[in-house]
C-alpha cells in the first residue's frame, strides 16, 4: 500500500494558525511553533474576556447609577430596592443611560423611589 503524507491537510492547518497570528510581534507571527502557542493563549484570553466583559459592564452601570443617585440624595442599594418595591423593572443598562442622557427622567425615578422608602 502506498505511503500517504497528507501534506495538503497539514499545510492548511499551519496556514490557518499563521493567518490567526498575523500582527503578533517577533517570532510569534513568523515561526509556526511560537505562533501556535500564542494563538492558543490568545483564544483562551478571548474566551475568558467574553465572560468578563459582562461583569465589567455591569460594574460600570452600577457605578454610574450610584453616582447619579447620590447626587439626588439616595444611595444605590436603597434606590434599587425602592424601585423594585415600586414595581419598576428597568435593567441597569437602561437606568445608567437614563442617568447620563436624561437626567429629568432619572430624577422622576428617584422621586418615585424616595416615596417608597
Amino acid at each position: 500500500m502506498p505511503r500517504v503524507k497528507n501534506s495538503v491537510a497539514s499545510r492548511e492547518r499551519r496556514k490557518k494558525i499563521m493567518k490567526l497570528a498575523q500582527g503578533y510581534r517577533g517570532a510569534r507571527s513568523r515561526s509556526y511553533r511560537r505562533a501556535k502557542e500564542q494563538v492558543m493563549r490568545s483564544q483562551a484570553y478571548a474566551y475568558r474576556d467574553r465572560k468578563n466583559r459582562k461583569r465589567d459592564f455591569r460594574r460600570l452601570w452600577i457605578a454610574r447609577i450610584n453616582a447619579a443617585a447620590r447626587e439626588e440624595g439616595i444611595n444605590y442599594s436603597k434606590f434599587m430596592g425602592a424601585l423594585r418595591k415600586a414595581g419598576i423593572n428597568l435593567d441597569r443598562k437602561n437606568l445608567s443611560r437614563l442617568a447620563i442622557e436624561d437626567q429629568e427622567a432619572f430624577q422622576k425615578l428617584v422621586e418615585i423611589a424616595k416615596s417608597q422608602l
